[in-house]
Order: structure tokens, then sequence, then C-alpha cells
């Protein structure tokens, strides 16, 4: 290939402007300038329109020259090109050597000039073109990059749920705050129901009681009258002389000589203030007892599947098919639709019914803290569970493989006693005290209550036990 043609830059630089020539043209004599420059000159000398060099007239319009304009535009790009080769960013050039640096060693994992690859330093070291270093440099930061959009998507995500837990933590609370209130607000109405009773029954005794005294006021007060006639007509007679006081005496001495008996306040006459006040808070106590209501197993909500419905008073749970949206936090069932009972038991005896009524799937007894909640398990004795089945109209203990139960009735509850000394979990039908089955296996770990339910038009409800009030007696 040829060579480019290099002419010195001043026989291609204007003679008006002095500088590289832009869009050059040429006239008659020969002579060439820029295009602008010439008309500017023109335009200064009116209408004459001469040479600026040799002064020669010109008629005719001058002519582009495209070699010229093509010279001058190879000299701009040539001198582009060199300035670029001379000048490096500061962190390009080896500040031990002075050179560019063209070479990465991949040992030391830092670019090097073609000197530093001859040093005692780098000698054995394996290297590569910068250019392709930067290519992996790039590849591993694109890695690192998408790993790192992952890490904050995953950061994202967390914080989402603990902003949701937050939000639950509220609505919790204020479930709380409510049924709270109006369990308080049962108690203060039963306590003001009670207390207005007792003082209505206190004013109708108090009234009676006065009534009857009024009464022998009244008659007192009849009495002292009539004596009081008396006094004075004696007083009158005596004041008689003669035989007349022997006339008018027999007569007044007869209506005065009946004697009066000392009369007494009549027994019960007061208020019977120890009915009132006598054991008073226990005798309310015991009357409240009816309307307290008591249940062994309270459902845990923080360990209930997304689609389990909890009632308010956390003693009865159904499915459905909306999930719900919740924290999903360790303790909670996710898929299986299951939940805990919110006290584990270590050792004792514990016993507890659950209706079951017309419910067409479920699982009840006792499940070990360390079951697997966050994946479908087969819900059996070697999984950590000790529970009776009902599904597809069958009943099964959980044992591995299932034993298939054959009940002379369907149980409308179930009774699960559980004795952890004795390693024993037993299941009755409270309605005959049929035996259903027992499970043999020592409770090493604790242990809740375990609910599992796959209907939604019949809950498991936890049975409440009646409670009684009685003061203990030596006797």
């Amino acid at each position: 290939m040829a060579g480019r043609l290099s002419l010195p830059e001043v026989d291609l630089s204007c003679p008006i402007c002095c500088e590289i020539f832009k869009d050059p043209v040429v006239l008659k004599c020969s002579h060439s300038f820029c295009a602008l420059c010439l008309q500017k000159y023109w335009t200064q000398r009116g209408r004459n329109r001469d040479c600026p060099l040799c002064r020669t007239q010109s008629l005719d319009e001058p002519v582009p020259s495209l070699t010229l304009r093509n010279l001058c535009e190879s000299l701009i790009q040539d001198g582009e090109e060199a300035a670029g080769e001379l000048y490096c960013e500061p962190g390009e050039v080896c500040p031990l050597h002075g050179e560019k640096l063209k070479l990465f060693c991949l040992q030391d994992k830092e670019p090097i000039c073609v000197v530093c690859h001859t040093s005692r330093k780098h000698k054995q070291h394996d290297c590569c073109p910068v250019s392709e270093a930067i290519v992996d440099v790039k590849e591993k930061m694109k890695s690192t990059l998408s790993s790192l959009q992952e890490k904050r998507d995953t950061f994202n995500k967390m914080r989402k749920n603990y902003e949701d837990t937050v939000a639950h933590i509220q609505v919790q609370a204020q479930f709380v705050e409510r049924r709270t209130h109006e369990e308080f607000q049962k108690l203060h109405s039963f306590l003001q129901v009670e207390e207005e009773a007792r003082m209505e029954e206190l004013r109708r005794e108090e009234e009676q009681k006065s009534r009857q005294m009024r009464h022998k006021i009244e008659e007192m007060e009849r009495n002292i009258t009539s004596v009081s006639v008396s006094i004075r007509a004696l007083e009158e007679e005596m004041a008689l002389e003669g035989i007349s006081v022997l006339h008018k005496c027999k007569r007044t001495l007869a209506s005065v000589i009946d004697p009066v008996e000392d009369e007494v306040v009549a027994p019960g006459a007061l208020i019977d203030v120890g009915k009132y006040v006598g054991s008073l808070s226990f005798q309310v106590w015991e009357k409240m007892h009816k309307m307290v209501k008591y249940t062994p197993v309270t459902l845990d909500p923080n360990t209930a599947a997304p689609w389990l419905i909890l009632s308010d008073d956390l003693t009865s749970v159904c499915d459905s098919d909306d999930k719900q949206k919740l924290p999903d936090n360790p303790e909670r069932f996710d898929p299986d639709t299951a939940v805990l009972g919110c006290e584990g038991f270590t050792s004792g005896k514990h016993a507890w019914d659950v209706n079951v009524g017309d419910n067409t799937a479920w699982v009840v007894g006792v499940a070990k803290e360390s079951v697997k909640k966050k994946e479908k398990v087969s819900s059996v004795l070697i999984n950590g569970y000790l529970c009776v089945y009902f599904y597809h109209k069958m009943y099964f203990a959980g044992t591995s493989p299932l034993t298939r139960l054959n009940l002379k009735s369907n149980p409308q509850r179930i009774r699960v006693m559980l004795d952890c000394d004795k390693g024993k979990v037993y299941f009755y039908n409270p309605q005959d005290n049929t035996h259903i089955y027992t499970f043999k296996h020592a409770i090493t770990e604790k242990v809740f209550p375990y609910f599992w339910v796959g209907c939604q038009q019949c809950p498991l409800t936890v049975e409440p036990l009646e409670v009684s009030v009685k003061a203990v007696e030596y006797f």
C-alpha cells in the first residue's frame, strides 16, 4: 500500500488566517485560501476582487480544491492520533518505567508494562493483554453485579417480610386489646348487675324492717296519748275536795289498773349484715364461675397455616379456600393445614376433648416441638406425631405404616389423654368411654396438642371443662 503523503504544515495553511485550510478554494493565479477568509477579504475591498497575495484580478468564482481539502483533513487526523499516542492517563503508565501498561499479571492481579514483564518480579508469571484482562474483569464484575442484585432483592424481600410482620403485630395487638376489653366488659357487666341486685335486695329488706318499726312506733304513740289522757284526768280528780273524790276515782282507777307489759324488739328485726358482706367476694366468685368458660387447650395463631380460620376465643379451627396474608415465621405450618396448642408439655398428665362433629377430614393428637413445619410430610410417628386420623371415612392410628382402626361408631368427640411420665398417649370416645388407641412412646422433648383439618363445613373445637368453686373443709 502506498504511503500517505507528508507535507509541512505551513504549506497547508491559509495565508489570511494562518490556520490549516478549511474548505479551501483556488484562484486562477493558483493561490489558495479558506473560502470564508477570501469572502471576508473581498467584502472589505468592495468591488475589487483581487488575489490577496499577487493582486491579480479574479473575475471568475473561486474553485473548491478537493485535493487540498483531503490533505488538510489527513494532517488533522494524523495530529489527533499522534496526540492520543503521546498522552496517557496517569493510571495507564507504569510508575517505574514510564511505559504504557499493556499487560496484566495473572498471578499478582495487576497491570504491568513490557519492561516489568522481563523483570525479576514478573519474569516467570503468566500474563495476558490488558484488553483481555479488562474483558475478564468485566465478566467477573457482571457476575458480581448479578449476585449483588440478587442479594439486594433478597434484602428487599426480607425487609418486606419484616414490614408485614410489624403490620401483623399491630393487628394482633388490636385483636388482643379488643378481646380483652370484651372479656372484661362481660365481667364488669356481671359485677355491676350483681351489685345492683344486692343493693336492691338490701333496699327491700331495709324498707320492710323499717316499715315494721314505724308501725310499732305509731302503736306506741297511740298508747302514749291514751295514757296521757288518763294522767290528766287523774290529776284533775286528785284536785277535788270531799266525798266527790270517792265517787269519780272509782271509774278512773278502773281504766288504768291494767298492767303494761314491757315489749322488746322482735327477733330478726335488724338487717342481716353478715348475709351481705360476709365472704362477699367469694360469694360473687361462686356465682361468676357459671359464666366463666375454661378450655384446657388454647390454639396458637402463630402456628396456624394461612388457610386456617380460628375463632376469636382460639378454641375452634376450620379450613378455607383463601390463603391469608400472614408472616412466614418459623413456627407457622405451611403448606400443611395444621395448628398447635399454645402450651407444650414435658411432664405430668394432661387431657382435652376435641369436638370433631361431622368433619370429614381431621387429625388430632400431639406433635413434638421439632416437627417440620415448612414442608408437607406424612404426619406419622416417625415424623414426630402421635395422632389418630379420620380420612376417606376411615380411622387410622399414626403408626408407620398406618394402623387401620375399626370403630363400632363414629365418635363426635375425641378425648386425648397425655401421660408424659409414662410415655403414653390415650385416645377415647368420651360419649361411652370406648378406647380407641394408645401410643407407647417416650416423651423426650416438649410436645404440643396438634390439630389438622381438611374440611370447611365443620370445625374442630376444643371442648370447655366444667369449673367449680368451693372452700376446703376440715372434715
